[in-house]
């Protein structure tokens, strides 16, 4: 079923701007009425931004439109999503978190025809948005700017300089590709043990919310560790998941003892209040910063990932925008898609979110909000991957995506990690991931 209307954060940012009807355009009906359930933003005032970009394309197309803000707080944006399906009944456009698209590929119209002409104009897209993003070899749905992230190390310039001996803007200087073929995932753990000896730990969670399993999801694929392949089958049991859990095993060892209880606010909070020397995050602890610890964020670097024995690899985190089967306007919801997709619509989300919304498409990376955010200036300009300088990757991947999403959800890595550095022996750990991945292929 639809929401009833704007979320509470957003009906309040509203009221305070203005004006309670600014997300709807009173036209002439002649394209008739079209409804969307978008992300409620974290960055206040990025809303607006798709907002007025909607409100603009439905007045020159005369169409009459509705948005819904929807909150991922309390997984309210999936809750509303699954409702939607169930009914066949709702928005006419919905944003889908990753893993959405594939589990809802059924009642997803086709868009082929959006995504050949954009990719022609726009650049190709990261193999991690096809694998998310396709069902059956078509287009379910187009990648989102709003919402979708990199979730890279952000880093105190200072603290790495001083402890570790680590110049990173020095290895990832602003306006230039990258100086880093020797920060591999060996410098990384010196510099996160050097650190730890100064009484500045890096924080990376183990727990089981998204920013402790993003993490463990590039470090496991820089090593090769794969627990399930492409064609289902389980693959846990190999050298490569073994070195990968042996290195983290190092890593957990000269980081805050609470990590396998961390949430996604933890590492924001421990970077911002000055504990901390390096998190994995996209910009929002850095944003924080900027409001509630102005020395603290003049300090951070947002940066590339260490590169392991099998690559450099960062997590990614796409967001995409659907339209359901029983849409009553599919015309209308193609056509508003075509536009947000636009490199000038594209750009504006971009700057209203301070370049913390990513682009999917290979020509939209290098837009001026990235280069000249701060303080200090520069420090967001390697965020969106604009040299290639890693690849990107999704936790799970490459099992089949009704596999990987369980693997995911189920924080199967971090876990494994957690009981690992406990203490638990290798094969143990082994053992019981591979009766966990034996389950999900039963479901």
């Amino acid at each position: 079923m639809a929401t009833s209307g704007l979320s509470r954060r957003a009906f309040q940012g509203l009221a305070a701007g203005a004006a309670l009807a600014a997300p709807f355009v009173r036209g002439a009906h002649a394209a008739g009425k079209l409804s969307m359930g978008f992300w409620d933003h974290w960055v206040p005032g990025a809303n607006q931004a798709t907002t007025d970009l909607v409100n603009a394309w439905a007045a020159k197309e005369k169409v009459d439109v509705q948005i819904d803000y929807i909150t991922s707080q309390g997984n309210k944006n999936r809750l509303t999503i699954a409702a939607e399906a169930q009914a066949k009944a709702g928005h006419d456009i919905m944003a889908l978190p990753s893993w959405e698209p594939a589990d809802k590929a059924k009642l997803l119209e086709p868009l082929d025809e959006l995504m050949g002409p954009l990719i022609e104009q726009n650049g190709a897209v990261d193999p991690t948005v096809a694998y998310l993003g396709k069902a059956d070899g078509h287009w379910i749905c187009v990648p989102a700017t709003v919402g979708s992230q990199i979730k890279g190390p952000c880093s105190r310039i200072d603290l790495l300089k001083q402890h570790a001996d680590v110049d990173i803007q020095a290895l990832y200087p602003a306006g230039s590709p990258a100086k880093a073929e020797g920060w591999t995932m060996d410098a990384y753990l010196k510099a996160a043990q050097a650190c730890h000896k100064a009484g500045f730990p890096f924080g990376i969670g183990v727990g089981g919310t998204a920013d402790s399993v993003d993490s463990a999801g590039a470090i496991f694929s820089s090593f090769g560790a794969v627990l399930v392949d492409g064609g289902g089958n389980i693959t846990v049991k190999s050298d490569a998941v073994r070195q990968a859990l042996d290195y983290y095993k190092q890593l957990v060892a000269v980081m805050p003892p609470d990590i396998a209880a961390w949430d996604d606010a933890s590492n924001n909070k421990w970077l911002v209040s000055g504990k901390g020397a390096s998190i994995m995050n996209p910009p929002s602890a850095w944003a924080v910063a900027k409001r509630d610890a102005p020395q603290i964020a003049e300090q951070l670097w947002t940066h590339g990932m260490p590169a392991g024995p099998k690559g450099r690899y960062a997590p990614f985190v796409p967001y995409f925008w659907g339209v359901w089967s029983f849409s009553r306007n599919k015309s209308a919801a193609k056509s508003l898609l075509m536009h947000l997709s636009q490199a000038s619509s594209v750009e504006k989300m971009v700057a209203a979110s301070g370049g913390y919304d990513l682009p999917s498409f290979a020509k939209l990376t290098t837009f001026k909000t990235w280069a000249e955010e701060g303080p200090p200036k520069g420090t967001l300009y390697h965020y969106p991957n604009p040299h290639n300088h890693q690849v990107l990757s999704m936790a799970g991947a490459p099992a089949p995506p009704k596999i990987a999403v369980q693997i995911y959800t189920q924080a199967i890595m971090t876990k494994m990690v957690a009981r690992y550095a406990q203490g638990e022996a290798m094969e143990k750990t082994l053992n019981w991931a591979a009766s966990e991945l034996e389950g999900f292929m039963r479901t």
